[in-house]
C-alpha cells in the first residue's frame, strides 16, 4: 500500500525536475515517495493526524504516536541537508525541533511538532532578528566530527564560479577568494556546528519554547557565515539606495550581538556567502537575485 494523498502537489511542482545530487533525481523519488511514507509510518507506529505540508524539498505530515504529537518528514536526498539528523541530534532540543528518530538512509526523520502557522515574518524584522541571534547563540556549539566543513565547500564553489567567467564579475569571484582564503587561516574556522539557513521562516513557534530553529543545513564552520539568510529575505523591508545600506547593516548588527557573533567578521564571511549565492541565482538564470546579492555585497563592504 502506498500515500499518494500524503504528496502535496507543491512539492511534486518543485522537486520533480531536480537533478540527482547523490541520489535519486526528483522525479524517480517522487514515483517511490508515497511508498516511503507508508513504509515510514508503519515502521515508527505513526498515524497521520492532518494535512500534510510542503517543504522546498520535503513533506511533512503531522503524526501520533501514543498521544504524542509529532511530525515525520520525508526529505529529497541532497547534498545541502544530509547532515540534518546530525545537527538535530547534537543540539537534542536545545535552540531547535526536537528529533524522535531518524533514518537518514531513507531521508525519514521524526520530529517534535511545532506550530507550522506562526513563523517571523510578521515581527518588525529588528525584533525577528534579535530573536535569530539568541537561537544562534545556542546553536553554536562544537561540531560533530562528520559534518562537511564550511571552508572545503566555499573552496569547492568558487572552483564552480572560475568555471563559469561568463556568469559573475571577476573581480566579485576575486574578492570572494581572496577573503576565503584570509578566513579559512583561522583554526577555528571550521569549529562551531552551524545551521546556514536560519531565517524568518526557518524559526517556528513552539509549546516548550517560544520559538525554536527548524530546518538545518549543517557545516561545520565559523558563525559569521551564519547572517546571510537574514539580508536575502523580507528584502522589500530593506528600502533602497542609502537606506537599503543602513538596513542591510542594521540587520547584520542586530543579529551579531544576540549572537555574540564578531560584526566586522561577520560582514567579510556575509561577502563571501552573497558571491555563493549570487552565482547560484546567475546559474538559474534568475537577474534579480543575482543584483541582490551583488547590492548586498556592496552594502557590507567598507
Amino acid at each position: 500500500m502506498s500515500r499518494p494523498d500524503l504528496v502535496p502537489r507543491a512539492l511534486v511542482d518543485r522537486v520533480r525536475d531536480l537533478p540527482a545530487e547523490g541520489g535519486p533525481d526528483g522525479a524517480t523519488w517522487l514515483r517511490t515517495l508515497p511508498a516511503l511514507l507508508e513504509e515510514v509510518l508503519q515502521e515508527w507506529s505513526l498515524t497521520p493526524a492532518g494535512e500534510p505540508m510542503s517543504g522546498w524539498t520535503a513533506v511533512v505530515v503531522p503524526v501520533d504516536r501514543d498521544g504524542e504529537r509529532l511530525v515525520c518528514k520525508v526529505a529529497w536526498p541532497h547534498e545541502d541537508g544530509a547532515g540534518e539528523h546530525l545537527a538535530l541530534r547534537h543540539w537534542a532540543g536545545d535552540g531547535a525541533v526536537r528529533l524522535h528518530a531518524a533514518d537518514p538512509a531513507r531521508g525519514a526523520l521524526l520530529l517534535e511538532r511545532v506550530d507550522a502557522s506562526r513563523d517571523l515574518t510578521e515581527l518588525w524584522d529588528e525584533e525577528a532578528c534579535e530573536i535569530i541571534g539568541g537561537l544562534l547563540a545556542r546553536l553554536h556549539v562544537p561540531a560533530p566530527a562528520n559534518l562537511r566543513r564550511l571552508s572545503d565547500v566555499v573552496a569547492g564553489q568558487l572552483e564552480e564560479m572560475r568555471a563559469r567567467p561568463d556568469l559573475l564579475p571577476r573581480r566579485l569571484v576575486a574578492r570572494a577568494a581572496a577573503l576565503l582564503a584570509d578566513l579559512s587561516s583561522d583554526p577555528a574556522c571550521d569549529a562551531t556546528l552551524l545551521h546556514t539557513d536560519l531565517h524568518f521562516e526557518n524559526v517556528l513557534a513552539a509549546e516548550r519554547e517560544p520559538w525554536l530553529a527548524i530546518d538545518p543545513k549543517p557545516l561545520g564552520g565559523h558563525p559569521g557565515y551564519e547572517l546571510q539568510p537574514v539580508l536575502r529575505n523580507r528584502v522589500e523591508e530593506l528600502g533602497t539606495g542609502s537606506s537599503f545600506r543602513w538596513s542591510v547593516r542594521r540587520r547584520v548588527e542586530v543579529t551579531c550581538e544576540a549572537a555574540g557573533i564578531d560584526e566586522q567578521v561577520a560582514r567579510l564571511w556575509t561577502v563571501v556567502a552573497s558571491t555563493v549565492q549570487a552565482f547560484w541565482a546567475a546559474r538559474d538564470g534568475d537577474t534579480d537575485r543575482v543584483g541582490l546579492h551583488i547590492a548586498l555585497v556592496k552594502a557590507l563592504e567598507d
